[in-house]
């Protein structure tokens, strides 16, 4: 999510427009980093750092695809903190408030740097080239699909195939529903500045998740049987459901955990190697009741809800599928990228 770039820093952003429905912004920078390097950007080891920040479900599309892929000692990665001002995300987690490796203290310097007077948001998942120290890209639906695709001379062994091409253009299809109705659903209902805008919102998103839940109600997966990059874009919002969603942006027909399909789907993917252990339950919540001020003015964050329920038994298996087809599962996190206990699931 993207701070409102018109206003000195330190101050929260607002998110609300009285009267209006919630449209997001969609013009990103599309340059790629590709094996042939069209753009000018071409796939090399070491030369880009990928900029995320675990509280914001569209990087954490990133960090799961890097993950999955095992991309960690090729593409680096720097984490910002999960509350941000008007102006930039800040790279809060690190010694000093700098990047080490960028040695900037706010993404938007790295825009900047490419594009002075850069007059949009300054958005996460961002990838900068670290010689330079500027912004490639920030279109983050492409930058997972080229993971995929173009950074495959990297892929580990084992990689799973997360946009196999005879299923893309079902993968493509069933992503762009999961975009307008879920991922970005969600953000309508809780951004609405009328009431009609909300209830249109609220009734889009909850009939897709009805859908969705007839889809998942018979096979595994979304789409044949293992893991794809549908999935991906489905789990960071449903992820944060109950976390923030159900309470702090009015999608409160019903809890993630009262629909019974789209529940255990979650949990499996959840405690699938790449997704659970990149998802930093304390930093999503402090994100958005923190930065959202307009929407909570207060800023306190909620103590629940209890997460432990992440863990139990969620019998999709019994459906068959195979999670990452004829690859394996990616070994555990790298020690710098482990996600602190305290801010996951107790474990007792």
């Amino acid at each position: 999510m993207a701070p409102d770039t018109h206003s000195s820093d330190s101050e929260q952003g607002s998110y609300v427009t009285t009267g209006q429905e919630f449209v997001r912004d969609t013009k990103y920078i599309e340059t790629r980093i590709t094996a042939d390097g069209r753009d000018g950007y071409p796939v090399e080891p070491g030369r880009y750092r990928l900029i995320a920040a675990r509280a914001c479900p569209w990087a954490n599309r990133t960090l799961i695809v890097r993950r999955l892929l095992g991309l960690e000692n090729v593409l680096s990665l720097g984490l910002c903190g999960p509350t941000h001002d008007k102006n930039s995300w800040t790279f809060d987690l690190d010694p000093g408030g700098v990047d080490p490796v960028l040695g900037i203290p706010r993404l938007k310097d790295a825009y900047e740097k490419r594009f002075p007077g850069y007059p949009k948001g300054i958005t996460v998942p961002a990838v900068v080239e670290i010689a330079t120290g500027e912004v490639v890209t920030n279109d983050f639906p492409q930058i997972t699909i080229d993971f995929s695709l173009e950074w495959t001379a990297y892929h580990r062994d084992g990689a799973p195939q997360l946009y196999p091409e005879h299923l893309r253009a079902e993968i493509d299809e069933v992503s762009k529903g999961i975009y307008t109705e879920v991922n970005n659903g969600v953000y309508r209902c809780g951004f609405a500045g009328s009431q009609d805008a909300y209830d249109a919102a609220y009734d889009r998103l909850f009939t897709k998740l009805d859908e969705l839940s007839e889809r998942l109600a018979q096979q595994r997966y979304l789409v044949g049987d293992t893991i794809t990059e549908a999935d991906v874009r489905l789990f960071t919002t449903l992820a944060r459901f109950d976390a923030v969603y159900h309470g702090h942006f009015k999608c409160n027909r019903s809890k993630l955990s009262e629909m019974p399909v789209l529940w255990a789907y979650a949990r499996d993917l959840f405690q699938t190697p790449g997704f659970g252990d990149t998802t930093d339950f304390t930093q999503i919540k402090q994100h958005y009741y923190i930065v959202h001020s307009d929407i909570n003015p207060t800023q306190i964050v909620p103590k629940g809800p209890d997460l432990r329920n992440w863990l139990t038994p969620h019998h999709r298996e019994e459906l068959g599928g195979r999670p990452f087809g004829d690859g394996t599962p990616p070994g555990p996190p790298i020690a710098a990228e482990v996600v602190p206990a305290q801010n996951w699931v107790p474990t007792s």
